[in-house]
């Protein structure tokens, strides 16, 4: 009788630990006739079932966890229609991404959708152009692309605000991190929202973690290592050292960017905020360009609008800096403390302004 009180508790105090398994049904339209849809787990990026599509339709059943995030596609690499496995039967029309099921699978999908719109129509409006339209129309195209890319980060900012009692904001949760740094996860954990401990989380926070700063990246190595100085010149022909610019109490931003590059442009909004609010507190910033041609260094200084020193040597990714400080990609910066030491590296979005915050306060 002991033996089998113990085991049974035993199995009772394990099972809190043990997804709860919940039936899924999954049915839709699509007008891909003999093509393949794909049922995918989220989680895993895996596939976790797929059919044919016969007379413009197609099913799924089995189990899986609770509340997993779940995605059915017609190509793998083509728009997914996500949902929650909440228990309740999901209908799908894989032709406008349209969704029926119970009340938060419907609203995840409005979001989605929405969010998308921007993106899916430049998509569409770049598949309609030449390669030389494409080149002629670069700058005016980059432009929208940062529209469409801003549109996506606004609505996870507000999913995250709307849907917070929800499990919504996990579909966003790689836009939100992105915007909003890393160490957001932290702070969702801590105030214990009711996503918190769904294992979506954290991958997406891992995912954007090694998108932004790879662990295993050499540029991590310069961190808390002493900067090596450059010389280059500015529009006017001018030689200038980063050394002219550390110490004094002066925290300098080595920014690494180029007029042709649309995260780059789109991430100068975001530096000016930073320098307006902390320049006169001792923040200084100091871009290098990787561009080749001056006229375009010019113009893209003129149309940003960037107020700071700007350097080249008009190398492109010859650029003395790219071997110095292991650039394969921009943007990208290191932050120089008052006495020389590189203390951070490749701080965009908001986490720029909570690392600046924490030096100079409000």
């Amino acid at each position: 009788m002991k033996k089998g009180f113990l085991l049974a508790a035993l199995i009772a105090a394990a099972m809190p630990s043990i997804a709860q398994q919940v039936k899924y049904s999954v049915s839709g339209t699509c007008d891909k006739e003999g093509k393949k849809v794909y049922l995918i787990d989220k989680l895993t990026d895996s596939e976790i079932d797929s059919v044919v599509v016969t007379g413009g339709k197609f099913s799924f059943s089995g189990t899986t966890d609770k509340d997993a995030l779940m995605g059915v596609t017609v190509a793998k690499d083509d728009w997914t229609t996500v949902f929650f496995n909440d228990g309740t039967p999901v209908s799908i029309n894989l032709n406008d991404s349209t969704l029926k099921g119970s009340p938060l699978n419907e609203r995840l999908t409005k979001y989605d959708i929405e969010a998308n719109i921007p993106g899916r129509a430049m998509k569409e409006k770049l598949s309609k152009m030449t390669r030389e339209e494409i080149e002629e129309h670069a700058e005016e195209l980059m432009e929208e692309i940062n529209k469409s890319q801003n549109a996506s980060i606004a609505m996870a900012n507000k999913v995250f605000k709307e849907e917070r009692n929800t499990l919504i904001p996990l579909a966003f949760s790689e836009l939100y991190f992105f915007d909003n740094g890393v160490d957001m996860y932290d702070e969702l954990v801590k105030e214990q929202v009711v996503f918190a401990n769904h294992p979506y989380l954290k991958k997406a926070r891992d995912e954007v973690a090694a998108l932004l700063k790879p662990e295993d990246s050499p540029k991590n190595d310069f961190i808390g290592q002493q900067f090596t100085d450059l010389e280059m010149a500015d529009p006017d022909g001018k030689m200038h050292k980063i050394s002219d610019f550390v110490g004094d109490g002066k925290w300098v931003l080595v920014d690494f960017w180029a007029s042709w590059c649309g995260p780059c442009r789109m991430e100068m909004p975001n530096v000016l905020e930073a320098y307006n609010k902390y320049h006169d507190k001792g923040f200084e910033v100091i871009g290098i360009s990787f561009d080749q041609k001056k006229e375009a260094w010019l113009k893209a200084i003129e149309q940003i609008n960037m107020p700071w020193l700007q350097l080249s040597d008009l190398q492109g990714w010859k650029c003395a800096a790219a071997p110095v400080y292991k650039i394969d990609a921009i943007p990208d910066n290191i932050l120089i403390d008052p006495q020389g030491k590189i203390v951070e590296r490749a701080l965009r979005g908001k986490p720029l302004h909570h690392y600046l915050k924490k030096i100079f306060g409000e």
